[in-house]
């Protein structure tokens, strides 16, 4: 089997970890295109002693730390390429969300995930639980559920809570989630792909999104379908069955970059 062939299945997961990591589906994107690009101009450079999607991610690791470190290098020359150094670098998530990120979300071990960032196991605990205290301080969120399974629904109502936040309501249809959207306005939106009467969560989202900007998660059991790169798809995603990990870390990741944004100007 080729390496190419190897690769191939990680990549749609790769590109979630690149989109909750950048908060952009584009510039997430990117990084995996980068990655890629990097593996077919050095193929002998890439990681053998590892199994594929450890070296897969190994090689992405390289490329984003590298960049950051380009990132502050042009903050240094100032004018217009320094203003867009510390727009980026406000952005960018530390490396302890970095490290929750690829357990949680990822399921990578803590010893796959040391050696994923250059850390050790102790160290990648310690970056686990700064991550988790970091999220225990985030300014509380009123969040909107559109989920048509009632089990789930409950569920994630409880996490959500559990997390310290606000449920605004629980939709099961699109014209019920934009209606609930329009009467309490929230400030996240975990949505379902598959509605109960037949309509689309992404439909219900897009709509709402019409009104006003919201950070958005998307839960589904088939996320290669989201994670083709090759059209406008979400930035956040979760596999269902989910982990209440997975949840937190989602949760925890789109709201810090929608308190993290810079105003424009």
């Amino acid at each position: 089997m080729s390496l190419g062939q190897q690769l191939a299945p990680h990549l749609p997961f790769l590109r979630r970890y690149g989109r909750a990591l950048t908060g952009s589906q584009t510039e997430g994107d990117r990084y995996v295109r980068a990655t890629l690009e990097a593996i077919v101009a050095a193929p002998e450079e890439f990681p053998r002693d590892v199994d594929a999607r450890l070296g897969l991610y190994r090689t992405f690791q390289a490329i984003w730390s590298s960049s950051q470190i380009e990132d502050m290098h042009a903050g240094e020359d100032g004018g217009d390429a320094e203003a867009i150094a510390r727009a980026r670098l406000a952005r960018i998530a530390p490396l302890s969300r970095q490290a929750l990120l690829l357990t949680a979300m990822e399921g990578f071990t803590v010893e796959d995930t040391a050696y994923l960032i250059g850390a050790t196991d102790s160290e990648v605990d310690e970056l686990v639980s700064d991550a988790l205290a970091e999220i225990e301080q985030q300014t509380r969120a009123r969040v909107l559920v559109i989920e048509d399974e009632p089990i789930i629904a409950m569920d994630l109502e409880t996490i959500v809570r559990d997390l310290g936040h606000d449920v605004t309501g629980v939709a099961v249809t699109r014209d019920e989630a934009v209606a609930l959207a329009l009467e309490d306005r929230p400030g996240l939106v975990l949505a379902d792909i598959q509605l109960a009467d037949d309509s689309s969560g992404i439909d219900a989202v897009k709509d709402i999104l019409a009104e006003f900007n919201v950070p958005v998660i998307f839960i589904t059991a088939f996320p290669e379908r989201l994670l083709t790169g090759e059209r406008p798809e979400p930035t956040f995603l979760i596999t269902k069955p989910f982990q209440r990990s997975t949840v937190k870390a989602a949760i925890s990741q789109a709201l810090f970059f929608d308190q993290a944004t810079v105003p424009a100007g």
